[in-house]
């Protein structure tokens, strides 16, 4: 099968991201992951070696945390931005952050397209029908990876995912938001 082009996903080597690597490829896209150090606790390196495994042609990792501070924390701290008067934006600030570097990559590299693994149950990636048909939620995800032998961190019986950078945590998972 030849080559659909080549997309830059911003890959965190979790379960969604890990998924839509494999599945971008088994749809005839050239990966190439993307890392973002933003502050969060992050093996980097078994990171890489994980996304290279899993087929990415190549693995980027830049180290953003600077401009994620001077740019966006540091903003969002002067205006008192909170969602509902108490949550930080954390991961709201930490997107355009970590897509402004996403896309200068895809520039420098040629890449045709960019996408993320923003939880599949929302618009990503791209809104294709073939991807959020497939993929219902985190259960389908897991099942594929399973199938793929794709190694995640997460269980059916521990399911959530968690999003940490240098301004929060966040904990995403259906028995969390609907207990």
């Amino acid at each position: 099968m030849s080559s659909k082009g080549s997309v830059v996903l911003a890959y965190s080597g979790g379960l969604d991201t890990s998924c839509i690597l494999v599945w971008l490829k088994e749809q005839g896209y050239d990966v190439i992951a993307y890392l973002a150090n933003i502050g969060q606790k992050e093996d980097f390196e078994e990171a890489r070696k994980k996304a290279l495994k899993l087929g990415a042609k190549k693995v980027f990792i830049e180290d953003v945390s600077r401009e994620f501070v001077e740019e966006f924390i540091w903003p969002a701290i002067q205006s008192s931005a909170l969602y509902e008067d108490r949550y930080l934006l954390g991961t709201s600030l930490a997107r355009p952050c970590i897509a402004r570097k996403q896309v200068e990559i895809a520039q420098q590299e040629g890449a045709k397209y960019v996408s993320h693994g923003a939880t599949g149950k929302v618009i990503a990636p791209w809104r294709m029908p073939e991807f959020y048909n497939r993929f219902k939620g985190r259960n389908d995800l897991m099942e594929y990876a399973k199938q793929h032998g794709i190694p995640i961190p997460v269980t059916p019986k521990n399911p959530w995912s968690m999003d940490e950078n240098l301004m929060h945590i966040s904990y995403e998972a259906g028995i969390l938001e609907n207990p």
